[in-house]
């Protein structure tokens, strides 16, 4: 199903996550739109700024924020101003790889308040401005493993799995309205994630990977056709069914054999 329909963007974009991967790349098609294009993230927007300069974008901003932080959500909302946002693609998130019980307290929490509570603080705060003119759009960022109790990964999976169904039931509250809500569900992507989250010892880390250029396509194709979710790539569609149907404990086993590292194997 779809809703309102549009050929392409146009006007101020805010794009989270944008220094690599899928959203440098998200970026890139909207400053090829000829949007206004503020990339956000925590570290190397310098050198994404430069990136998107270099495809004849008329207006490329940056702002190193943590938005795990009050304080990176308030000075994003704070740069924006009271500019009209027409489009927020929210594509920040981290994670940590490992088990639950060895990793460190103060690190869950940030990974929750980056890839939940940041994201629906801006949501809620550039949605309801949305709301008043009935007009604009939201891409989230999700994951298939949204829907796949996640050993070795656990946290990650588990806010995916938030942020997948908060989407579908956002989206589901503004029928009714001219508002845009879409949630893109990757696999796994040739970006930085698994360094990040040292996960490169692993078999999903060593394994083959999906472009992010195709991933961000996919969104943002999701987005200007109004789609509620897109899930990229037919192997993760189907990957994504299965998870559905088969138990949560079969699930949760076959998760772990391509999360867990090997020296743990």
């Amino acid at each position: 199903m779809s809703k309102n329909p549009i050929d392409k963007l146009s006007g101020f974009v805010v794009v989270t996550g944008a220094s690599s991967g899928i959203g440098l790349e998200l970026a890139k098609l909207a400053a090829k739109d000829g949007c206004e294009v503020l990339i956000v993230a925590d570290r190397e927007t310098e050198q994404a700024q430069q990136t998107l300069r270099e495809t004849g974008a008329a207006s490329i901003e940056r702002l190193e924020a943590d938005l795990g932080t009050p304080q990176g959500i308030a000075a994003l909302l704070q740069k924006i101003g009271d500019r009209e946002v027409a489009a927020l693609i929210a594509n920040a998130g981290t994670s940590q790889g490992g088990t639950f019980l060895d990793h460190d307290w103060d690190q869950i929490v940030h990974t929750i308040n980056t890839n939940i509570v940041g994201t629906l603080a801006l949501v809620h705060a550039i949605g309801r401005a949305m709301r008043a003119r009935d007009r604009g759009r939201i891409l989230v960022t999700g994951s298939i493993v949204g829907g796949m109790p996640g050993p070795y990964n656990l946290i990650y999976n588990s806010t995916k799995s938030f942020i997948n169904d908060f989407c579908v039931a956002l989206a589901n509250e503004l029928e009714d309205t001219r508002l845009v809500v879409s949630c893109l569900l990757p696999g796994a992507t040739e970006t930085k994630f698994f360094e990040r989250a040292n996960m490169d010892d692993t078999p999903i880390g060593q394994a083959p990977k999906a472009d992010p250029a195709k991933v961000a396509e996919d969104g943002y194709d999701a987005l200007l056709k109004g789609e509620i979710q897109e899930v990229s790539g037919l192997l993760n569609a189907l990957q994504s069914k299965f998870a559905d149907i088969l138990p949560k404990e079969l699930v949760s086993t076959l998760h772990e054999a391509i999360a867990k590292p090997r020296d743990k194997a």
